[in-house]
């Protein structure tokens, strides 16, 4: 089932009032979708743990409370939520349709911490609230707009530094950034501490083809002022056996195909696109959490057998949270949703199709019928949840 207009409908600009900014990071929740998701039966929308801008019970929470809880409890935060071209399209501004985008339009009017359809590069930060109280934070994929999220939400949040990345695979959404992560590593007095970098082999390569120096190492002798990040590449097989620790987190490899056909200049070409898609063509999600378990594919066309089964209800057993590209699945993703069943989903990804609270709209609907709460995220959103 489909989660966009006729064309037609989509058209038409959406007039609703935004949350002023110190909501916005907690909740985009309508009224409306806080009715129908507290008609839920009450085990598929609240659960000991995890409390989520879906929650009616925190559609407004304070900043305050939100500082406290940061404090002792683990958290998970949308640096970005968009496309590889990520929102505004700039096309849509400098060519402006009749009538506007109205998505893309809504960027004139409001800044990106008080608009829900202003999207950068998918990106995830987990911090992951230790035992003994100590926060490590877990930068999952560095895209072309890793500079403005930090601006933008490593100074909302208050996150000091980055201790470990995770890639997901070797496409420039996902790597382009890694040339500004010198500004979030942690440092000593004299010293650049060297970070642990998770990826596959083939990004490796990928990587030190293009930014050859972030990989070498090769540093003149006495330059201190040198801006490059320090990194200590790790190298992960994906595959869901294979688990990994990053900053005292275990993730387990989700293996997936992504979506070949972006690469548009080849598109008409069977052969190469054939190519791509056995060896270039896989993606890597993740599952993480021994309390709650959250699962996250941020760039797939298809779901493999195996991945599909160890995040599935009917398989290795229920998630709580499960965070999915829809960009390039639109109503896929929702059958995608039916078969694993998690407890609550969140969509990612979205291009300038996705009007967010129209399509929350819709999807509140869908959750109704369905039984299982999903929503659009947004940019700068965080969600409290007990890893």
């Amino acid at each position: 089932m489909a989660i966009i207009k006729p064309r037609g409908e989509a058209e038409q600009e959406t007039k609703c009032n935004l949350l002023p900014s110190n909501d916005l990071e907690t909740t985009t929740l309508l009224p409306s979708h806080a009715k129908i998701i507290s008609k839920l039966p009450r085990n598929t929308r609240t659960q000991p743990g995890i409390r989520t801008a879906m929650d009616p019970d925190h559609a407004a929470t304070s900043p305050a409370s939100c500082a406290a809880s940061s404090s002792s409890s683990s958290s998970l935060i949308f640096l970005g939520t968009g496309c590889s071209g990520a929102l505004p399209d700039a096309r849509c501004l400098t060519q402006p349709s009749t009538p506007p985008c109205a998505v893309c339009s809504t960027v004139l009017s409001l800044p990106p911490d008080q608009n829900p359809n202003y999207r950068c590069n998918t990106s995830l930060l987990i911090d992951y609230c230790h035992d003994d109280g100590t926060h490590k934070y877990i930068l999952i994929d560095v895209g072309k707009t890793f500079r403005e999220q930090v601006i933008l939400w490593f100074v909302r949040h208050k996150v000091p530094s980055i201790d470990s990345i995770i890639l997901t695979h070797e496409h420039a959404d996902a790597v382009l950034g890694l040339d500004d992560l010198w500004m979030v590593q942690p440092s000593s007095r004299n010293d650049i501490e060297q970070v642990p970098i998770f990826l596959t082999r083939f990004t490796m390569d990928s990587v030190a083809t293009r930014l050859p120096y972030l990989v070498e190492h090769n540093q003149d002798e006495g330059d201190q002022v040198a801006r490059a990040a320090q990194l200590s590449w790790r190298i992960i097989k994906g595959d869901v056996d294979k688990p990994f620790v990053s900053s005292g987190l275990e993730l387990v490899p989700l293996p997936v195909r992504v979506n070949t056909a972006k690469c548009h200049a080849w598109r008409g070409l069977y052969l190469f696109r054939l190519l791509m898609f056995f060896f270039w063509g896989t993606c890597l999600g993740f599952l993480f959490g021994r309390r709650a378990r959250v699962a996250y594919l941020s760039d797939v066309s298809r779901i493999l057998p195996r991945t599909e089964h160890e995040i599935s209800k009917c398989g290795a057993g229920q998630l709580d949270l499960l965070i999915l590209e829809t960009n390039t699945l639109h109503g896929v993703s929702l059958d995608a949703v039916k078969r694993i069943c998690p407890k609550r989903a969140l969509l990612i990804g979205m291009n300038h199709e996705f009007e967010h609270y129209r399509e929350n709209q819709m999807l509140a609907e869908w959750s109704l019928r369905e039984g299982i709460p999903v929503q659009l995220a947004h940019d700068g959103q965080r969600i409290f949840i007990d890893l």
